[in-house]
């Protein structure tokens, strides 16, 4: 391993790398580039990003901490103790700011005529419209919890505000009480229109204004109201009973979530001390927990679904999807595909061609076989219902779910059900490992021979992240790489069964052998004199190890350039270390989820789509599968697309070791890849 003179700068740690992505999602709400409902909408990432962390992963250096352990080497070198208040340090200053982004946006929204108003602002029709909106509609639903000091305090929901209220009793003692602030009802509630203008209220404020109607049988001299959120630690902790299922041991698991240990604490902090005092003993809210001081509401993730207002010209526009040249949606798709290979590209591509390949297979009487690995699937998924659609015609179908897809599971869990009810052979993944993977093989039975087709992808097969992810598919009939699939689905079937592959990489067993050949070809070839050069695209980079080779690269002069939209241990730009390693990361309309890696090989380019990150979990713990291109066409356009997104002058930031994400600014004309790409696209279905 190549060591540094200060060994700080060697890798960076992967939770503050997290951490800065999240920062560069608050840019986009900053970004005047963004339309102003949009740019409330990345508030709202922001904030449901930063959930998940505190559930996940600081939950898991807590745990580190608190079992005694230093945990340098799963932390970069940092101690876990020391790492926890790195965090809140900078989640205060990150939440500090999206305060500031907010107020700025709100101003900017009363320039458009659309003003958000709280509990004192309401003119007297507003205020009858509220008082019958609350009898109707929210009163029925409302949860209030009142609270005895004497007495355990009910298990709170994690996920959800509350409004912690405090009565000042005209006996002089002070009566406790918590309103849930239930996700089940709408976060905005649309006032009625006063000309031009329209007027929008929060549920909190509403239930502030309504407090005297929620508590009038208590005497009080005064009430106050403010928000509190909890945070839970939602790892799994599954069941060692033998006589349970394991699909039981997850979906008790998912329940008892609800009662895991508090991570983080955010409070209003103009609540005052007493009262804070008050919700944090009842809460169990330890040293250790991240104690967020916060503005007047929380849960912003809920600004993701900011009304439109029927305001287009405050929104994105709408792509039209698009469609994959001479691959019809009204002709037999695997005709087409029998003939040469196609690459679907979402969400600039529709991602109908994904379930007319599937709905074709259920239906057509030469399928005999399906075999599929699932993820995480939508909440109405078309791509469900034509692998249940395929059982009832008597098709063998075979669907290896991951029902540990975190925050996912329950919802996998429900449609793994559904799909047993209906004849689908299930397979619930493989002990200790995570199924990633994106594949689907199906076997067609032609001129008495079964002839494979199928897809791979770099993301989920799901309706409703396909509109805002980007991500590749390969459709093909290349029975080198179907083959190859089908080892895979024989490893889910025996696990004992490790196959070798010719032609596609797998996870855990030999993408870290296969990537590192790659990368001692460059090397060997930088040495040669031949041309060397190294492109990759992925969401994050975490191992060590790749890095370790990634830094060997550089060091014997092969140019590297990555495309990171989150983690990025690594640390380019370190002269000896990483002086040949250029590092961007791209935030803007659509998520960039794809997996795309590209090696020079001598001008030969050795290309491949894969599900997998060049993480530690995706190397080493999980089922992933990377797969080459072959079609020259398809691979020349892999290549234009990354070098697309690598051009991008406006919406890319640079990863470096002070983790500024400063924006890259230069004379060429602005390049905003994500339209870009999508022009590309458009003029090769012209041509």
């Amino acid at each position: 391993m190549i060591k540094l003179k200060n060994k700080k700068y060697q890798y960076i740690n992967r939770e503050l790398s997290w951490l800065q992505f999240n920062a560069r999602v608050l840019q986009e709400a900053s970004d005047e580039l963004v339309p102003l409902i949009e740019r409330l909408r990345f508030l709202g990432i922001f904030s449901n990003n930063l959930d998940e962390f505190f559930k996940v992963r600081y939950a898991t250096i807590k745990r580190i901490d608190e079992a005694g352990k230093a945990g340098r080497n799963q932390l970069g070198g940092i101690k876990a103790s020391d790492l926890l208040e790195r965090i809140t340090q900078t989640v205060i200053k990150q939440q500090a700011e999206s305060l500031k982004i907010l107020k700025r946006i709100q101003k900017a929204l009363i320039k458009e005529c659309i003003h958000i108003v709280n509990e004192n602002e309401l003119n007297s029709a507003q205020q009858d419209y509220i008082k019958d909106y609350f009898i109707q509609k929210v009163s029925p639903a409302l949860v209030v919890i009142i609270l005895d000091e004497n007495k355990e305090l009910p298990s709170l929901k994690d996920h959800v505000a509350y409004l912690g209220i405090n009565m000042c009793l005209k006996s002089g003692l002070n009566q406790y009480a918590l309103i849930e602030i239930s996700k089940t009802m709408d976060r905005f509630i649309v006032l009625p229109n006063e000309g031009d203008k329209n007027y929008i209220i929060m549920l909190d404020d509403l239930l502030r204004y309504c407090l005297n109607d929620i508590f009038n049988i208590f005497d009080y001299s005064s009430i106050s109201a403010h928000m509190i959120k909890i945070t839970r630690d939602a790892e799994l902790d599954l069941e060692s009973d033998l006589s349970k299922s394991f699909m039981e041991k997850i979906s008790n698991s998912v329940k008892e979530r609800q009662e895991g240990a508090p991570v983080r604490f955010v409070y209003d902090q103009t609540i005052d001390n007493k009262t804070l005092a008050f919700f944090k003993s009842k809460m169990g809210v330890e040293q250790t927990d991240s104690v967020i001081p916060g503005g007047r509401y929380h849960n912003r993730r809920d600004y993701m679904k900011f009304p439109s207002l029927g305001r287009k010209d405050l929104l994105y526009k709408k792509i039209t999807p698009l469609l994959i040249k001479n691959l019809s949606l009204e002709e037999s798709i695997f005709e087409a595909i029998a003939i040469k290979d196609y690459l679907q590209y979402t969400p600039y591509h529709t991602f109908s061609y994904t379930v007319k390949f599937l709905r074709e297979a259920a239906l057509d009487p030469k399928v005999k076989t399906i075999k599929i690995t699932i993820y995480r699937l939508a909440r109405i998924s078309h791509i469900a219902s034509s692998l249940i659609n395929a059982a009832k015609n008597g098709k063998n179908v075979t669907v290896v779910m991951e029902i540990q897809a975190r925050f996912d599971e329950q919802a996998n869990i429900d449609y793994a059900e559904q799909m047993q009810r209906e004849g689908v052979n299930l397979i619930f993944g493989v002990q200790g490992l995570k199924v990633h993977s994106k594949i689907c093989v199906i076997e067609r039975k032609e001129k008495d021979k079964l002839k494979r087709y199928g897809f791979i992808s770099t993301g989920n097969f799901n309706e409703s992240t396909a509109k805002i992810y980007t991500d590749y598919t390969l459709f093909t009939s290349n029975s080198k790489i179907l083959k190859d699939l089908n080892k895979v689905f024989d490893f889910f079937e025996v696990n004992y069964k490790v196959s070798r592959y010719k032609h596609i990489v797998t996870s855990p067993h030999y993408t870290k052998t296969i990537f590192y050949k790659l990368i001692d070809n460059e090397i060997a070839n930088k040495r040669a004199g031949k041309p060397a050069y190294i492109k990759l695209k992925m969401n994050s980079i975490s191992s060590y190890k790749m890095i370790n080779k990634l830094y060997e690269a550089s060091a014997a002069g092969v140019k590297i350039n990555m495309i990171v939209r989150g983690i990025c241990c690594l640390v380019p730009g370190i002269k000896g270390l990483s002086e040949n390693i250029k590092v961007v990361s791209i935030i803007d309309k659509f998520l960039e989820h794809t997996r795309l890696y590209i090696f020079c090989n001598n001008e030969m380019p050795k290309v491949y789509i894969s599900s997998a990150d060049w993480m530690t979990r995706n190397v080493d713990y999980r089922v992933e599968v990377s797969c080459p291109i072959y079609d020259p066409d398809i691979k020349q356009e892999l290549i234009d697309t990354y070098d697309i997104c690598w051009s991008d002058n406006t919406k890319a930031r640079i990863h470096n070791i002070t983790q500024d994400n400063k924006y890259i600014r230069n004379k060429e004309k602005p390049i905003r890849s994500q339209f870009v790409t999508y022009d590309y696209l458009k003029n090769k279905l012209d041509q």
